[in-house]
């Protein structure tokens, strides 16, 4: 094995050294390590620290007021599948064709499906796992040195596309399910986890797994992946915390109307479902668990935490459990409510106590920032669509990158239609992929995306029109096509 002198020396003869080892603020004789908690379908306002008044997160709370808070945090895709995807492999699902959460209807079979049956457009066919051609996040951390674990939900593919063969070296619950098969509560039904007694809550559950692999691999770098099922649909929760939260909500009083719409869809405009705040404070409970952990081992100093959502919250659909206001709509739409997501990181002696970045940033990122804070060399045909988010970390406001990109050629079970995205800038476009017109915001004065531009600036919408087309063609994007079966109007 190459020593770290001879690495060291190697290098700077390549001119990379100083962008690779100084200046990151971990001891040069310990590798950070990371935990890295991805929750899923929360939404980007629904922590105290994103303004939510009714949801009670005091520990992600906590780890906002200790680390970075970005406020343009994006998720790839607006369904879970396709984000996991980025986040693992660097890459924007357009270009792996990982598209839609796995499972969704294929082209051939979508005649079968209500959803998208009698729509217009057949989705575009996807690949339904991570390729392993693909060298994830784990492997590359792996190969430098570090243990490597993962718990909770994985929805990145079936036998042979599990944790476990893209890296993983501990896996505890994940599986090519997207919702806890047995709910949340013991007996689980998961064939990656043992049941505990009956009546175990899975959030804790996962907290704890968690902890014991830490204990195991303390005195070593480690990536400990913790994926919560949570918040994701079914909706249930201890039934304390539904007592505390019915309390609560009695104490609201009926002030604000509690619906609107989305096109047909019927959309929630305050955040007072019970259930679902008791999943929510359930989750971050058990982050607290985690992070405790960290404390009592006196590790915190030396371990990255990040925290993320993979896609927005169920607003229009599957019980519509939250708003996203001020953002529109939510999971599955590409508007920001889809998309947006509350993101944190936390890098002793690199970020700052309290701090918050502005700049747009997306999950593709997290594997060349992750890479670059271990002292590992990039690998940049691989997280070819990320870019390293130390320059924000360390206080700066901008980035090597000029636009953000989104790709979703599938109806969405919330009521999405096939279509694509850019942000430059302040500046969106959404092109829709059937006869819908194209949308044009500015997201500045517009956080809503309640007017649209584009009949008023046709040169922007041009301009914006042409990068995504470049890009499309870049990434070999897989588009939809006309559906046979469709019925007029």
């Amino acid at each position: 094995m190459t020593s770290r002198r001879s690495f060291l020396k190697n290098i700077t003869m390549a001119g990379l050294a100083t962008t690779l080892l100084p200046r990151v603020g971990y001891s040069q004789s310990a590798k950070p390590n990371f935990l890295f908690i991805l929750a899923d379908d929360l939404g980007w306002k629904d922590l105290g620290c994103y303004g939510s008044t009714f949801y009670e997160t005091p520990n992600l709370d906590r780890l906002a007021a200790t680390g970075m808070r970005f406020t343009n945090a994006y998720a790839a895709c607006p369904v879970c599948s396709p984000t996991r995807a980025s986040i693992l492999s660097g890459k924007y699902p357009a270009r792996m064709a990982t598209t839609d959460w796995f499972g969704a209807p294929q082209p051939d079979t979508a005649h079968k499906h209500r959803g998208t049956r009698d729509k217009p457009l057949l989705p575009a066919p996807y690949i339904p796992q991570l390729p392993l051609e693909e060298e994830s996040l784990a492997e590359a951390l792996k190969g430098g040195g570090y243990s490597t674990f993962f718990a909770g939900k994985w929805h990145l593919g079936d036998t042979g596309f599990f944790p476990e063969d893209q890296g993983f070296d501990v896996n505890k619950g994940g599986h090519h399910r997207g919702s806890p098969p047995g709910g949340y509560f013991a007996p689980y039904k998961n064939p990656k986890l043992h049941d505990g007694p009956e009546g175990e809550h899975l959030p804790d559950r996962l907290a704890r797994e968690t902890n014991i692999f830490i204990d195991e691999h303390r005195a070593a770098p480690f990536l400990a992946y913790l994926s919560f099922y949570s918040v994701h649909t079914p909706l249930q929760a201890r039934d304390d915390l539904i007592k505390k939260y019915e309390a609560k909500k009695a104490a609201l009083g009926d002030k604000l109307p509690v619906w609107g719409k989305e096109g047909p869809r019927k959309l929630r405009l305050v955040q007072e479902h019970v259930v679902y705040a008791g999943m929510v404070e359930a989750m971050d409970a058990a982050v607290g668990t985690v992070l405790d952990h960290l404390d009592q081992l006196n590790i915190a100093d030396n371990t990255i935490v990040i925290f993320m959502s993979d896609n927005g919250g169920l607003s229009t659909s599957e019980g519509h459990p939250t708003s996203n206001l001020p953002l529109r709509a939510g999971k599955g739409w590409l508007y920001e409510g889809g998309i947006r997501e509350p993101m944190i990181i936390r890098g002793p002696g690199v970020t700052k106590a309290g701090s918050v970045c502005d700049t747009p940033v997306t999950s593709t990122d997290f594997y060349p920032t992750m890479l670059e804070m271990a002292s590992l060399p990039p690998k940049p045909e691989q997280h070819v669509d990320g870019v390293s988010l130390l320059p924000l970390l360390r206080g700066g406001t901008t980035l090597e990158r000029d636009a953000l990109y989104w790709h979703y050629p599938h109806y969405g079970n919330q009521g999405g239609t096939p279509g694509a995205a850019i942000r430059e800038g302040d500046w969106k476009l959404i092109e829709y992929f059937d006869d819908k017109p194209v949308e044009l915001f500015n997201l500045a004065n517009d956080e809503g995306e309640q007017k649209n531009l584009a009949d008023a600036m046709p040169e922007r919408v041009a301009h914006l029109r042409g990068k995504l087309d470049a890009w499309h063609k870049e990434v070999g994007a897989r588009f939809p096509t006309p559906n046979p079966n469709a019925k007029p109007g």
